[in-house]
């Protein structure tokens, strides 16, 4: 629907809003985070999701956030949800959030080329990314949606 549609654009703009709590030294940190930077970092989607639940009309939008972290096989946070469990705009945030982390590349990790970034998130189709949502996504590169 039109509302969906709406609800899950403003999740992706905003899905990361919870990194405003995490200090710069950490976000841009040049090298790989300690076991202590990662828990902080874990905490985005909670913060993130705490700040638009406020608002009123964005309770699913502040889900979506909520999730945009978890994996289909359950190894994903802040609640370790699998499958079904995620929204559906969740695993459709992680999916396209991932493929831009990938080709634009981090402070600690270099960018890859497209056809890298595909590889790696075929690969990972069904275990930490829902696998119909991969097809469909790397279908609009192919101009068949």
């Amino acid at each position: 629907t039109n509302r969906e549609t709406r609800e899950l654009c403003w999740a992706a703009l905003l899905h990361d809003i919870g990194k405003i709590g995490v200090e710069d030294q950490i976000l841009y940190k040049p090298g790989p985070l300690t076991d202590h930077e990662w828990e902080i970092i874990r905490t985005h989607p909670d913060v993130g999701a705490q700040m638009i639940r406020g608002l009123s009309g964005m309770e699913r939008i502040s889900n979506l956030i909520l999730c945009h972290h978890e994996r289909m096989d359950g190894s994903g946070y802040p609640r370790g949800l699998s499958g079904d469990e995620i929204p559906l705009g969740a695993r459709i945030i992680a999916v396209v959030d991932s493929y831009s982390a990938m080709t634009e590349g981090r402070n600690y990790k270099k960018a890859k080329s497209h056809d890298d970034a595909i590889t790696e998130l075929k690969w990972l189709s069904g275990k930490q990314y829902d696998a119909d949502v991969v097809r469909m996504f790397i279908s609009l590169f192919d101009g068949q949606v």
